[in-house]
């Protein structure tokens, strides 16, 4: 059999190159057409040379199609894959720096809080972009995988007006499900769960192990007795005893969603870890994504000199997007967890709003049960995001900037550390500082540049270095662990 898939965002070598790895491990697919695309013409080239070499090393005679062009690259796909991070670290760091200046010290930043709802801006403005592409070249009834973040902010806007149909996609349920089988001392596959919620604030509701019920006080126990757990994971626990409920998301990102644990500066380190960047360290991922960027650039000529990926199902990663696609083209099932349009499956949270549910695909689509009633506290912390995600969405369409400073206010984390006023010229500075990536924005841009020449009101510390960071290692740094650096970067590089 064969279809066109493409990948928008290619240049991204930990997605790009694993995803690919999984989808051409499927017997049925060595036939198929691949296009990548991407603005950054030298890492689209990097990309494409590592993984023409797989496919050559597995005796496929695929050959790739990599250009500037998007809609070159989407003319007749039957399947997109986006892994794109709009404004690349240029714009992310401004999602980082500028709320820190503010007193909001945020670990990663790419899926609420204030980086996270800027991110959503850029991102918005762009997927329109891919989606109207997608609808005039693509294929009829094309499938858009969407991994980049904010993951459901992006999937929203896809659905609601893209036009396309998109399904949202993350890893978050699977590594919490490894970490849950490894406190219980059980193997992951001996573990049945149910996980709902929405993406990122994703609750484990159900916990079997061999048909028994694993109840709250089994779990904690467990989480406290592993001393690995116990230490990197206070957030996740935390919440655990006080919602009921295990979440998704790891230590860092989870802390940055909610308006408890990360407002007081000189408090956060009480609730994270430093034993690495995603336990809650001050900028964390900008930091692993900068030098994962150099290092990949550095160290490229030894990639290649490297063994190929090798395309077998056993070495397929846990990541969706290569089992959905088996499961519509050959109808073998497929049970994940998938971000897609709520339709009453989750009854306490609105039907409007992206979700991440269990659903099971064949060649007849993907099918989604019905959840019912997320647990009370749970539904409270989804609803509070999704609000946010809600303002921000609309503001991204429109290009309303009450809208976004309304989404700013609404933050838990933002609202916790900011009054008003500080939120308000908080905006104006990511505005001004990204304006090009915000063509939606364009009066809005000229009015808060205005008011920042007229002179900030409010005081900030240009120099504050946040409650946990650490500085971007050197590449000579990053030589003497050499061994740990590479698989960081091939799995976070953008």
């Amino acid at each position: 059999m064969s279809f066109k898939i493409a990948f928008i965002g290619a240049g991204s070598i930990g997605f790009t190159r694993t995803l690919l790895a999984d989808l051409l491990s499927v017997p049925e697919f060595s036939n198929i057409e691949v296009a990548f695309t991407d603005i950054n013409e030298k890492n689209l080239d990097m990309v494409r040379q590592l993984c023409q070499r797989d496919i050559k090393e597995n005796g496929l005679k695929i050959k790739i199609s990599a250009t500037t062009d998007r809609r070159t690259a989407l003319k007749g796909a039957k399947y997109v894959v986006n892994t794109t991070r709009i404004g690349g670290l240029e714009a992310f760091a401004t999602d980082v720096e500028i709320p820190l200046r503010y007193g909001i010290d945020q670990c990663v930043g790419d899926t609420l809080c204030a980086g996270g709802i800027m991110y959503g801006q850029r991102g918005i403005a762009a997927m329109m972009e891919f989606c109207k592409d997608i609808r005039e070249v693509g294929a009829k009834a094309p499938l858009l995988l969407n991994y980049g973040n904010p993951n459901a902010m992006l999937t929203w806007a896809a659905n609601k007006y893209g036009k396309v149909r998109t399904v949202g996609l993350c890893h978050g349920v699977q590594h919490g499900h490894t970490l849950i089988a490894k406190a219980l001392g059980i193997k992951p596959e001996e573990l049945d769960y149910v996980c709902a919620g929405i993406n990122h604030q994703t609750w484990y509701i159900s916990l079997k192990h061999k048909g028994r019920e694993i109840g709250r006080d089994e779990l904690i126990a467990a989480m406290e007795a592993d001393p690995e757990i116990s230490r990197d994971e206070k957030v996740r626990i935390d919440m655990l005893k006080r919602f009921g409920y295990f979440s998704t998301e790891s230590n860092g990102h989870l802390s940055e969603y909610l308006p408890w644990y990360r407002k007081n500066p000189s408090r956060i380190k009480e609730w994270i870890s430093m034993t690495t960047w995603i336990n809650g360290e001050t900028g964390g991922y900008l930091r692993i994504c900068t030098e994962s960027r150099n290092w990949f650039e550095t160290d490229f000529p030894n990639w290649m000199k490297e063994a190929p990926k090798t395309y077998a199902q056993d070495k397929r990663s846990n990541e969706h997007g290569s089992y959905i696609i088996e499961s519509l083209e050959t109808g073998r099932i497929y049970r994940g967890h998938f971000n897609v349009i709520n339709n009453g499956c989750i009854t306490n949270l609105p039907s409007d709003a992206i979700v991440e549910v269990p659903g099971y695909v064949d060649a007849n689509g993907m099918n989604i049960p019905i959840i019912g009633e997320l647990p009370l506290g749970c539904a409270a912390v989804c609803n509070a995001s999704i609000s946010v995600q809600r303002l921000a969405v609309e503001a991204a369409i429109t290009g309303d900037d009450y809208l976004l400073r309304q989404a700013m206010m609404m933050d838990p984390l933002t609202s916790a550390v900011c009054n008003p006023p500080e939120i308000w010229q908080m905006t104006d500075e990511m505005l001004a500082a990204q304006k090009k990536w915000l063509p939606q924005y364009k009066e809005a841009v000229k009015q808060a540049e205005t008011r920042i020449k007229a002179g900030l009101k409010i005081k900030t510390d240009t120099k504050v270095k946040g409650a946990a960071r650490l500085k971007v290692r050197s590449i000579e740094e990053m030589q003497k662990d050499k061994e740990a650096v590479k698989k960081t970067a091939a799995a976070t590089a953008r």
